[in-house]
């Protein structure tokens, strides 16, 4: 299974773009795609604003991992007959049996242009006593450079008591990445952790205790 692993880590840190080889699609269609992938590569196309789409095959072993090791929104250069073009990792297609990669859209970027994306957000630390979390949104929307999108935003949930909310717009980000997503999205809810949560050792030895009696 191909898992999208982002790193555990919300450092903001300007990031080189990955290297990737490509060769042109000659030919299209259901039948050619299938012929693609038997050869193991992968049909891709790379678009953009005011940008002609290139249709292109890249080799699967080599695409997979970088989706597998960077995740989604990864930049790459892109080398098409020699020629360089930065492209950001937008989405990919899976196989419903074997969930190899079956096609992938690079959406074409520039050096220093700023991009909206989706990037997920984690949390650290523990509540405050009796408290729960519950995470309402996985992702939020925000703005940054293209070599310095966050691979994910990390959230201290340290001492947060019942009934507090955390939402988009009470989220620190980092230097140079500013929030496109409603400040108002509930991001984190803080509700009372049920009796079966908050049930000690001794209640349950008690209720196993009763069973065994009857």
């Amino acid at each position: 299974m191909l898992c999208l692993n982002p790193s555990h880590s919300n450092n903001h840190l300007r990031r080189k773009a990955i290297a990737l080889a490509a060769t042109p699609r000659t030919e299209f269609g259901k039948g050619a795609a299938r012929r693609a992938r038997r050869a193991g590569l992968i049909p891709v196309v790379v678009y953009g604003p005011g940008f002609e789409p290139k249709h292109i095959n890249v080799e699967r072993l080599e695409f997979t991992a970088i989706v597998r090791n960077h995740g989604l929104n990864t930049v790459v250069s892109v080398d098409i007959d020699g020629g360089k073009q930065l492209a950001m990792i937008k989405a990919v297609d899976q196989n419903v049996l074997s969930l190899e990669i079956d096609h992938a859209d690079l959406l074409a970027i520039h050096r220093g242009e700023e991009v909206e994306v989706e990037v997920p957000v984690v949390s650290t630390g523990e509540t405050g006593p009796g408290a729960m979390v519950i995470q309402e949104a996985d992702t939020i929307r925000v703005t940054a450079d293209v070599l310095s999108i966050p691979d994910e935003i990390a959230v201290p949930l340290d001492g947060r008591e019942i009934g507090s909310q955390i939402h988009a717009g009470d989220i620190a980000l980092p230097e140079g990445v500013t929030l496109a997503d409603d400040a108002e999205l509930l991001v984190f809810n803080f509700v009372a952790q049920s009796s079966s949560v908050t049930e000690t050792p001794d209640t349950e030895a008690e209720a196993e205790a009763t069973e065994d009696s009857e």
